[in-house]
């Protein structure tokens, strides 16, 4: 099973990763955590050229073919492989997130990344997505106060953040079935027992 968590800068998807892996290795679970972009040596270094820097350094264009290049490099390399053992997979960000920041974010087309996305993983995509939602002036208030300096994305205009945010409702919406939202607001502990409230439901924890 293949599960990913996406939201806003400052939502907790880390913190919330941390929590689920630790859940699940107390329990025995076979499982492995990555990131996008990133999970393999060569993704990791499109990473670096795609989170630090200005905000503005890269086309809209030219960002979206470098996600998508590191996505189908850490799909190929180790997401694959590890669902094919029968390893459970979850990932900070993936599909999703280049929908909301390139194509709602920064105005790449939705029809170009569907077929982008067609073009090179077919139909692969996430058994459940969790989305994290919060407010985006919230949300960079957390982030700016963990790092204490602001990523690529984190200096974008506060528009640009709300565009992010409707557009992950928006993919919540018309795919129900594969996709939760989570209020990120909420405490740590209640956000984690909804994360594995929904994993319960769908049979990916006891």
């Amino acid at each position: 099973m293949f599960i990913t968590l996406e939201g806003g800068e400052g939502s907790g998807k880390s913190t919330q990763l941390r929590l689920l892996t630790e859940a699940l290795a107390r329990a025995g679970a076979p499982h492995l955590c990555t990131r996008e972009p990133g999970g393999t040596p060569e993704a990791e270094s499109i990473r670096a050229l795609l989170v630090e820097g200005e905000a503005n350094q890269w086309d809209a264009y030219t960002e979206t073919l470098l996600f998508m290049a590191a996505r189908v490099d850490h799909v190929r390399k180790v997401i694959l492989p590890a669902l094919r053992e029968g390893t459970l997979v979850i990932c900070d960000r993936f599909m999703d997130s280049t929908f909301a920041y390139q194509g709602a974010g920064k105005g790449v087309e939705e029809d170009f990344l569907h077929l982008l996305h067609r073009f090179t993983l077919e139909d692969f995509r996430p058994d459940l997505t969790l989305i994290l939602d919060i407010d985006p002036e919230e949300g960079l208030r957390r982030a700016q106060a963990r790092r204490g300096h602001e990523t690529r994305f984190e200096a974008m205009d506060m528009e640009f953040h709300h565009r992010v945010r409707a557009a992950f409702l928006t993919i919540a919406r018309h795919e129900p079935q594969r996709c939760a939202v989570i209020d990120a607001s909420a405490a740590q502990e209640a956000v984690h027992r909804e994360i594995m409230e929904h994993l319960r439901q769908r049979g990916m924890a006891a």
